[in-house]
């Protein structure tokens, strides 16, 4: 293999593995310029030498976030994607290649490109039929039943002049304030914060509850309506008739007659975007005729006729003084770069993190070097890049990852597959044991007043030094605590009493479990509705309940596994916490249902969903999420879901009601 070739096969290697990040992850390594500038690079390579054409490069496709959870449906019309511009001199090229091909008068359409998620609306008679991903442009995943917990998206539209049906197109967007909710959230669960609002929006949608999507509180711009028999013979009339019917379309649209009023606007909202609520990455300039959009054509991958013109990020430099290392709940190394104050985007930026060892060693860190910063997705500030040239002659010191925990001097080790480091001395080492105190009070755990310097008085004075010493608390102890008078330790005292009825899916949640967030933690309980059922299930058995792979299956059985844990679950158990979804004793298990599959849908009058599984656990069966050809059973109540009810006859699967589903019980 010639230099060349291997150049290309490492460039299509790279932009997979972005692509599976980007789409699949929602968690990206590199900024959408630096993708788009590799994609670029091996565009032009693969054009120089056919010879080493291949169908599978990602050159030859567009990017997809298809999930085998959802329903898939085909577009009606496939959702191209933009060619991308950085430049404005890109952007005059555009518009001359138009004014070439038209040869005639027109109008551009300029709109924000809102950093979301993109999404297909179907309507029929004035009300939402489906709610579409991209996906890979041609087929996306069916998503309506959360994108009908979004508020700014009408399920029935306004007036009675639209078509009998047709498509609007938009973006689903986190805005920021609630983007920053949410990480806030997520790193005091110690869970990894979303990178940015477009992928903590692409998470939330593709999320199996619809309650937590709901509470997430998305939001959605629309760029585009298309059908048979559209109102209006041109694209920026038919956005203000969609806004008549309901829809949110940006006040951001303008009509630019010459390229002088694209390059004012693109200039104007270079600087203006950064007061607005929610993430943009750049304009989308589109010809406002649907005859000339129609004539202008598009190719394999993108329309002709419209084009997206990226905005650079902001960039500050300023110097490294040092880097620490933060010890997170799980274990988990960080490394944080500490600044020479700069202000960047409106913000004052100190500290930056560094992510992993990888950071590190790609730009070849030395303290004192001259950094450069950006904000990720315009949100968290990050390093980009180091500028080499102002380093001294004589040499710096180089930054290199710490061997041993930075609080407790064990080894760290890091797994395979993984990039981060980790302490091991979960039971000793101070601050994993306080961040698991912190995680356990949290307010969607078990919902304790107590706060950070609260959780490290209780660690440093001997009191606490695992999430069962709680409830050994006297209110003495309390009020021997700093900051604390009669009435703040009496509080804390009755929330840790009250703390007792929280129910069992928070309190697995609140145990932090590796990798059992709270999502997590309501499907294994759907599936484990008891403690005494969850203790002794196998990896095995852990895989077949739906969207649980074999790392949460791990996890949970390490867990388990370990004495220690045992001993603190038995104490909160002795404690008087709740350790089963029902409200009764856990029944004796029988083996009248051994080995066989359950889907339970619909709502049942004789008892409850949460009832039901756990009559299904306790007498040998498995409930799972999804029907699939390892279900043998449905068991069925009113308002069974379409889509499982098509799904069970496809495959011959047999439907019980409550009545048939208790007889087998009692044979």
């Amino acid at each position: 293999m010639n230099e060349t070739e291997a150049l290309i096969h490492k460039l299509r290697r790279e932009l997979e593995e972005h692509n599976y990040r980007y789409y699949v992850l929602s968690s990206p390594t590199i900024t959408d310029r630096d993708f788009d500038l590799l994609m670029k690079e091996l565009e032009e390579l693969e054009a120089a030498h056919p010879e080493y054409h291949s169908p599978f490069s990602p050159t030859q496709r567009l990017g997809s976030d298809l999930r085998n959870d959802f329903e898939q449906v085909a577009h009606r019309y496939p959702m191209l994607s933009l060619s991308n511009t950085y430049s404005e001199e890109e952007v005059s090229e555009f518009y001359d290649r138009v004014a070439r091909s038209l040869n005639d008068d027109f109008e551009i359409v300029a709109e924000m490109k809102y950093d979301g998620v993109s999404i297909s609306l179907i309507y029929r008679d004035g009300r939402l039929l489906r709610a579409v991903t991209r996906g890979d442009g041609s087929r996306g995943d069916d998503v309506t039943i959360n994108v009908r917990t979004i508020r700014s998206i009408p399920l029935r539209l306004l007036g009675d002049d639209y078509p009998s049906e047709f498509e609007v197109r938009g973006e689903i967007l986190l805005p920021i304030a609630e983007f920053e909710r949410l990480n806030r959230e997520r790193e005091l669960a110690d869970e990894a914060p979303f990178a940015n609002p477009r992928n903590a929006a692409a998470g939330t949608l593709k999320q199996q509850d619809s309650h937590i999507v709901a509470a997430r509180k998305l939001d959605a711009f629309f760029y585009a309506i298309l059908g048979e028999a559209l109102p209006c013979n041109n694209h920026y009339d038919n956005l203000r008739k969609a806004r008549s019917w309901g829809f949110k379309i940006s006040d951001a649209t303008r009509k630019c007659g010459s390229i002088h009023d694209v390059f004012a606007y693109l200039n104007h909202w270079d600087v203006e975007r950064k007061a607005l609520p929610v993430g943009t990455d750049g304009v989308v300039l589109k010809v406002n005729s649907l005859a000339q959009q129609s004539a202008l054509g598009a190719t394999s991958k993108s329309p002709r006729w419209a084009i997206a013109y990226k905005f650079a990020a902001e960039r500050a430099v300023t110097r490294l003084k040092s880097v620490s290392f933060q010890v997170g709940r799980s274990g988990a190394v960080t490394p944080v770069a500490n600044l020479e104050p700069v202000l960047l985007s409106g913000t004052t930026i100190k500290r930056a993190s560094l992510h992993n060892e990888s950071i590190i060693e790609r730009y070849d860190l030395c303290i004192g070097d001259m950094v450069y910063i950006e904000k990720g997705g315009e949100i968290i500030p990050k390093i980009v890049g180091v500028d080499t040239d102002a380093r001294p002659a004589g040499g710096m010191r180089r930054v290199s990852f710490v061997k041993h925990c930075p609080k407790c001097g064990s080894e760290l080790f890091r797994p395979e597959n993984e990039a981060a480091h980790y302490c091991p001395n979960r039971w000793e080492c101070a601050p994993q044991i306080i961040a698991s105190i912190e995680h356990f009070a949290s307010r969607k755990a078990m919902d304790i007043r107590i706060g950070p310097e609260t959780a490290e008085d209780l660690y440093h004075r001997g009191l606490v030094r695992n999430v069962a010493d709680l409830y050994g608390l006297s209110l003495d102890d309390l009020l021997r605590l700093p900051r604390k008078g009669d009435r703040s330790a009496g509080n804390l005292f009755e929330s840790i009493e009250e703390s007792k009825s929280v129910p069992f899916e928070r309190l697995l949640f609140a145990l932090g479990i590796k990798h059992v967030g709270e999502t997590v933690a309501k499907r294994v309980v759907e599936a484990y509705p008891s403690i005494s059922l969850l203790r002794p299930a196998t990896t095995e058995e852990l895989e077949a309940v739906g969207n649980i792979g074999k790392h949460i299956a791990q996890s949970l059985v390490d867990y388990f596994s370990d004495e220690r844990n045992i001993s603190i679950v038995d104490r909160l158990a002795s404690y008087g916490l709740r350790m089963s979804a029902g409200e009764g004793p856990v029944a004796p298990r029988s083996s009248k249902l051994e080995g066989l599959g359950f889907v339970i849908s619909g709502t049942f009058s004789k008892h409850s969903r949460d009832a039901y599984k756990q009559m299904i656990e306790q007498h040998g069966g498995h409930n799972l999420a999804s029907v699939s050809a390892k279900t043998d059973y449905i068991l069925a109540g009113e308002n069974m879901g379409p889509s499982k009810l098509a799904r069970a006859l496809s495959l011959g699967i047999r439907i019980l009601n409550e009545d048939e589903f208790l007889s087998m019980l009692t044979e």
